[in-house]
């Protein structure tokens, strides 16, 4: 493989993680906080539709960004409301949430626009343009580093940029700052922070909206970055990928962003490399298509009885009177 072609894979790699890693980091505030949240594909399908619907109806790329915000953080708030505010099951909460953004987008995309439960192309201002970074032109023909700068890092959207710059800023958040420090108490003894006088609620709403947010930049940038527009489950999977790769991680921001690299390059090998030939046999395409499908399960079954999640993940509090 010459440098050219490791440079067009580790570039797929780099926008195909990105919804991945802004899925993982989602999930990582919802879960330390003791908020088990496997809604995260709905809300990023949800964000997805809403953004990519905004922005063919009103030509602005930002409009579209914010209504996938707002329909992420409506999906939130909902999961917040059964799972924190009744204490209901957690995963039932976040299941139905799947089900109701997959029905939801398809039913409003088909009744606003006709075209079978997808929205128009988005064109021009509707949907994010690569950003050339300083002296990327001026570098393209300094030998390896040149491409590299010019080709990889330089010439993805900013929401991209914004994801690997969540990565530092989620650490920092959750292991150097007092909110974080509170956040993780929760998950781990609710108990105690509500004995120190912090509510356990309020930190827990705060982590779901944060997750909500988090959820609707990925699924914006699956519509208006990565596609151009949006079509019936473009998420494809991509919110238990994501949940996949947290527990991978072990509910750490760094460990995370390695892990969704990792599932990045599996589906750019699996859309650049179709029917591979390997000693006289074939490779099916469909053998390379479920490569990232097939990661997830192999960590899920081999990583989750290692992963030490959360202590309180998945229970409600109840406060003692």
């Amino acid at each position: 493989m010459d440098l050219a072609t490791l440079l067009q894979v580790l570039d797929s790699t780099v926008r195909l993680a990105t919804p991945l890693l802004l899925a993982c980091l989602a999930g990582l505030f919802s879960e330390r906080s003791g908020v088990v949240d496997i809604g995260l594909e709905g809300k990023m399908l949800a964000a997805a539709f809403a953004s990519a619907a905004v922005a063919a109806l009103t030509g602005s790329v930002w409009l579209g960004l914010l209504a996938g915000v707002v329909a992420s953080v409506l999906m939130s708030l909902i999961h917040g409301l059964a799972s924190i505010t009744f204490r209901g099951n957690q995963l039932i909460s976040g299941v139905a949430i799947n089900f109701l953004a997959s029905g939801l987008t398809v039913l409003i995309a088909q009744d606003l626009f006709g075209q079978g439960g997808r929205t128009p192309s988005l064109i021009g201002a509707g949907r994010f343009d690569p950003i050339t970074l300083p002296f990327a032109e001026a570098l393209s023909g300094v030998p390896v580093l040149g491409p590299i700068y010019a080709e990889l890092i330089s010439g993805h959207s900013i929401l991209v940029y914004v994801a690997f710059a969540m990565v530092p800023l989620s650490w920092w958040i959750l292991f150097r700052t007092r909110f974080g420090l509170r956040l993780r108490a929760v998950g781990e003894s609710p108990e105690a922070v509500d004995t120190a006088g912090v509510s356990v609620t309020g930190m827990r709403y705060a982590a779901v909206l944060i997750c909500g947010v988090l959820c609707g930049l990925a699924g914006a940038y699956l519509a208006t970055g990565l596609q151009a527009g949006f079509v019936r489950e473009m998420t494809a999977g991509r919110g238990y990928i994501a949940l996949a790769a947290l527990i991978f991680a072990k509910w750490r921001p760094v460990y995370a962003l390695w892990a969704c690299l990792l599932f990045g390059l599996l589906q750019a090998v699996a859309l650049r490399y179709q029917n591979i030939h390997l000693g006289g046999i074939t490779i099916p395409v469909q053998v390379m298509d479920a490569l990232p499908y097939i990661l997830t399960v192999i960590i899920l079954a081999g990583f989750v009885g290692k992963a030490i999640p959360p202590r309180a993940g998945g229970e409600p509090y109840v406060k003692e009177r």
